[in-house]
């Protein structure tokens, strides 16, 4: 008998409620490394096109994601065709979004394939990230403004930088130099943890991917990252792994997307709550 195939659509279902409801404008599509390769090498490699569908079917006004695939090398057509052949299946296999994120790349040659294959397959507008690690650099020799030139030269509708850069980072200052053109604009997108090991960022520690809890910040600092992101010109804002509802809620608040709901105010004088009785008390042994 062959294995069970079991897929918790409704738990994605109410995961891209909870983001909505939190304020976020946009949401991917839930096949980041979700080509047939990616997914083979835990044995699930014939669900490819069942996942990818599944995961855009159960929601609604959603971006397609598509990332980087790790089989990228410089001037090998080998590893060109099949890098084309693995954002090909995805992006057939998400016809239903309404526009496709290509994310995280390293590579500004495999960015800017990732790009011909969106609007070769599908047509639709396109936005492209990169992802730095270490070095301000791409490995083939590319700042983030040069990469965010290149990729609008190309056709990008939004260009931008993911994941692994803090809002000071020189790929965040060079993105910012470089994009002059009003209608192509950029997106930063950080990991939501105070971790920062040679390579910046979550995925460079060995608490990645199941034990960030401890590293993360809250979600005030995460408030305060976008409206810093805002003052530097950046007008796509999201989070990246690590982060949850309550970091996209409070960014949302505090770039005023949503309104603020009444706070409620305690009242040590008629104390009606342990807090109020507490702050009472601490109250009257400081008099």
């Amino acid at each position: 008998m062959g294995h069970r195939r079991r897929f918790h659509s409704g738990a994605i279902r109410e995961l891209y409620s909870e983001m909505v409801n939190a304020g976020a404008d946009v949401i991917q599509v839930m096949a980041f490394y979700g080509s047939s390769a990616k997914l083979e090498s835990v044995g699930k490699g014939d669900l490819m096109e069942v996942v990818n569908e599944m995961a855009t079917r159960v929601a609604r006004e959603v971006a397609g994601d598509l990332s980087t695939t790790l089989s990228w090398r410089e001037d090998d057509a080998d590893a060109a065709q099949l890098t084309s052949r693995m954002l090909d299946e995805q992006i057939e296999a998400q016809a239903a979004v309404d526009f496709f994120i290509g994310e995280t790349f390293h590579h500004l040659g495999e960015a800017l394939l990732c790009l011909e294959r969106i609007k070769h397959t599908s047509g639709l507008p396109a936005m492209i990230t990169m992802s730095f690690r270490a070095d301000a650099t791409t490995p083939d020799g590319f700042t983030a403004g040069e990469c965010a030139a290149k990729l609008s030269d190309a056709g990008a509708d939004i260009v931008g930088v993911n994941t692994a850069c803090g809002i000071q980072s020189e790929p965040i200052r060079s993105l910012g130099r470089c994009v002059e053109q009003p209608t192509h604009t950029w997106l930063h997108s950080p990991s939501p943890t105070h971790v920062r090991t040679r390579h910046p960022g979550s995925r460079g520690s060995s608490a990645f991917p199941d034990r960030l809890e401890p590293t993360r910040m809250t979600r005030y600092q995460m408030a305060d990252f976008a409206v810093r992101a805002r003052d530097l010109g950046v007008n796509y804002i999201g989070s990246c792994c690590g982060s949850g509802a309550v970091h996209v809620r409070e960014m949302a608040r505090a770039l005023g997307k949503v309104s603020v709901d009444p706070h409620w105010s305690p009242d040590p004088d008629s104390p009606m709550s342990d807090t109020e009785y507490n702050r009472r008390r601490v109250r009257g042994s400081a008099d």
